[in-house]
């Protein structure tokens, strides 16, 4: 993994049991990285919508006297040269603000790229496992559907599982009797508690299973063989996913690469669906 502001931070945080909101902080500390080392405890409150003390509460879990001790380290481990401060008459707006968090999530999930083992893996993963269940509830779903639907070009037996409720686990039960040694989730918040449940259950029932997730500090962690993260965008009343989208189509591409036959079933495709007139020209 690249050497980043956001990677320090992860590896700061591996190795300790934090509570839902720690995890909350983390997340955001990861999102901000460059600007963390700068900001009080009352910012950092503010910027993960929680407590001050739930923010000293924080620093103490991960072995400091208190925030002042970790802002230090932070400080120490933080290359110098913090961008210049934006004037007011300059500021975005809010759109452009939102726009621009999302560029800075992609260009974390680029340096994430940087060491592609863990993606190549889950390819070499995705490819080798007949069927191939793709769980996404909620939020995820759009995600999970839209690997599923381009995965099945390439993959001969794809899964959707898209519909919380007890069926859920009757149709990993129908995968695993069908073959199934991997199960691909896509988790973004709110995180339903069916998902963590049903992670639970699957790696219980022996399968491995890779998930993209908003954060490495995401309930569904401690339920994942394999976590790749990619972070949300939180500045409209709704969540923006453009990088678990696009890491989505990352693992799509490793998962053709570990597949000898992609490319033939891609064609296959295209012949048959130039055949019956399938798209506009």
């Amino acid at each position: 993994m690249s050497d980043t502001p956001a990677t320090r931070l992860q590896e700061l945080f591996e190795g300790h049991r934090l509570t839902p909101t720690q995890r909350r902080i983390a997340h955001h500390m990861v999102r901000r990285a460059a600007d963390v080392p700068f900001l009080s405890s009352v910012e950092l409150a503010e910027l993960a919508g929680v407590s001050q003390p739930s923010v000293t509460r924080f620093a103490v879990a991960l072995g400091f006297d208190g925030y002042p001790a970790l802002r230090r380290h932070l400080r120490e481990i933080t290359p110098p040269g913090r961008p210049a401060t934006t004037t007011v008459d300059d500021a975005p707006n809010e759109y452009q603000q939102a726009v621009q968090a999302e560029i800075e999530n992609l260009r974390q999930l680029s340096d994430l790229l940087a060491d592609p083992a863990p993606v190549e893996r889950a390819g070499r993963l995705l490819a080798a496992s007949r069927p191939l269940p793709v769980l996404g509830l909620r939020a995820a779903s759009a995600q999970a559907h839209g690997f599923a639907y381009f995965a099945s070009k390439v993959h001969p037996d794809v899964r959707l599982l898209d519909q919380a409720g007890s069926l859920l686990a009757d149709r990993i039960d129908s995968s695993l009797r069908a073959g199934a040694d991997v199960l691909l989730c896509f988790a973004l918040p709110r995180h339903p508690k069916e998902v963590v449940e049903a992670l639970a259950y699957a790696r219980s029932r022996g399968l491995t299973v890779v998930t993209v997730a908003d954060s490495a500090f995401a309930p569904v962690a401690e339920h994942s063989d394999l976590l790749i993260p990619a972070a949300v965008g939180t500045g409209f009343s709704f969540d923006t996913a453009c990088a678990p989208m696009l890491l989505g189509r990352v693992l799509l591409e490793a998962m053709c690469d570990a597949l000898p036959d992609a490319q033939a079933r891609l064609e296959d495709f295209d012949a048959r669906a130039a055949a019956r007139g399938l798209f506009a020209e």
